[in-house]
């Protein structure tokens, strides 16, 4: 049973990791637009994976989707729309800045701003407090 198990499991494995059919490219310029677009891409399963680095299934086919796209005569930022019509936003890298991406675009920046804030205002709040008096009468030294 147990054999049985690691062989099905290594099985999917293997599966999930070969291309049957590996892309064939009619030139360098259409092959290096098309890494560079795929790198942009993220696989629609894996987490933090691009399109060009994922070995799942699903990866696969949109690589062949995203050639043909290419050979279409489509550009690249219609082939990042189609893949965004049908899988949302999630699909790019670098989302462009628009009313529903600004939390994740400037997010960052006001976090740091709010900090550096609050820091400040303790910093000036202690600033103003008189220092404790100290006594050196006291000591030996």
């Amino acid at each position: 049973m147990l054999a049985l198990c690691l062989a099905a499991c290594s099985f999917a494995a293997f599966a999930q990791a070969s291309d049957p059919t590996p892309l064939q490219f009619t030139d360098a310029t259409e092959e290096a637009r098309f890494h560079r677009l795929t790198a942009e891409l993220r696989c629609v399963m894996c987490q933090n994976q691009s399109l060009a680095d994922s070995n799942a299934q699903i990866a696969h086919d949109l690589r062949r989707e995203v050639l043909d796209l290419m050979r279409q005569g489509k550009d690249d930022a219609q082939v990042k729309q189609f893949l965004v019509e049908r899988y949302g936003e999630f699909v790019l890298y670098k989302p462009d800045v628009a009313p529903a991406t600004y939390i994740l675009w400037f997010g960052p920046l006001l976090l740091l701003l709010a900090g550096g804030v609050w820091v400040g205002r303790i910093v000036a709040k202690r600033a103003k407090q008189p220092a404790p008096a100290t006594d050196d009468t006291e000591q030996e030294w």
